[in-house]
């Protein structure tokens, strides 16, 4: 494409790509990525060039387990590996859905799928103490079945328990180029999915997998919008707007807020580690690094955000 085009960076939830606990078999899982797409499409109608991110939380948690069930027949499967793994099915899917869609509006954009590595340091403190969720929510006693098996797992923001290991710092995409590369191009890239396979150096300065460690998603999402320039970081998550006071009888949704006000939020509490809290520090980070702005909703509102009637938009002042 010729023309100069505005870039944003979407980032979408693996539990977005899952209706509900009910609904986890893949047919279902296409339908979600098909609905979540309809608005992805949105957004590049308006002519914005667009890179999509996406975690891969519970598929990574369902390869494990068929792995951990099969493992007197076949041999079990590196955490690196299994990144790739959801990179590709989950691009795949996204890059079809898209395609579709685009097919139907009649509109020329073509989607492409970019396995992406993501450097960490080797030393990076997260080893020492996990911390991501992957896999689905469990009951307490779903869960001490993990625990038994040598797993770390910790209740999540009132959704259940899960199995936490490793996240360390992302701090290079190593794809970045060609990602960049392509979106000017006018291919809508879906990249750094998962967070990006964590990759470190040897000696050699040679890429290895850093394994078992995985990288969060909206913290990659933020470097790699800062290392393209977008104009726009854009976190999907599961509710329209974020909140002060969530689910209490004094809540207030939050339209706009400056760093400032998004760091006082932090501190007093307002927004859930395993929820809002890694989403509201993505986008101060892509912001304190030269971001423009950033918005969080969910998936069905990102036209009417980006048309300034919902949405928390993120500005530095």
């Amino acid at each position: 494409m010729t023309q100069q085009t505005k870039t944003a960076v979407i980032a979408i939830g693996g539990n977005s790509l899952i209706p509900d606990k009910q609904h986890q078999a893949i047919e279902y899982q296409w339908d979600a990525v098909r609905e979540t797409c309809t608005h992805i499409a949105d957004l590049i109608e308006q002519g914005w060039n667009t890179i999509v991110t996406h975690g891969n939380g519970p598929q990574v948690g369902f390869i494990l387990r068929r792995a951990e069930l099969a493992k007197d027949e076949v041999h079990l499967v590196p955490l690196d590996i299994v990144g790739a793994d959801t990179q590709g099915s989950i691009g795949y899917m996204v890059q079809q859905a898209l395609n579709n869609e685009f097919h139907r509006r009649g509109l020329y954009r073509r989607a492409v799928t970019m396995v992406t590595q993501v450097l960490v340091d080797k030393d990076d403190p997260g080893f020492e103490n996990a911390t991501k969720g992957i896999g689905g929510f469990m009951t307490e006693e779903e869960a001490q079945e993990f625990v038994d098996m040598g797993w770390k797992v910790v209740e999540d923001a009132g959704r259940g328990y899960r199995r936490v290991i490793a996240s360390p710092k992302p701090l290079e995409i190593i794809e970045v180029n060609a990602i960049k590369s392509m979106a000017e191009e006018g291919w809508i890239v879906i990249a750094v999915g998962g967070g990006g396979i964590p990759v470190v150096r040897n000696h050699k300065g040679e890429l290895r997998g850093s394994d078992p460690a995985v990288i969060d998603k909206d913290r990659a999402s933020a470097l790699l919008a800062n290392e393209v320039n977008a104009d726009l970081l854009l976190i999907s998550t599961a509710v329209e707007q974020c909140a002060i006071n969530f689910n209490k009888p004094e809540q207030q949704w939050i339209d706009h807020m400056t760093v400032a006000e998004a760091k006082k939020h932090m501190a007093d509490g307002h927004f859930a580690p395993g929820s809002m809290l890694p989403k509201v520090e993505a986008c101060i980070d892509f912001l304190e690094k030269g971001g423009k702005q950033a918005l969080i909703t969910d998936p069905p509102n990102i036209a009417r955000a980006l048309a300034g009637e919902t949405g928390t938009f993120i500005t530095l002042e």
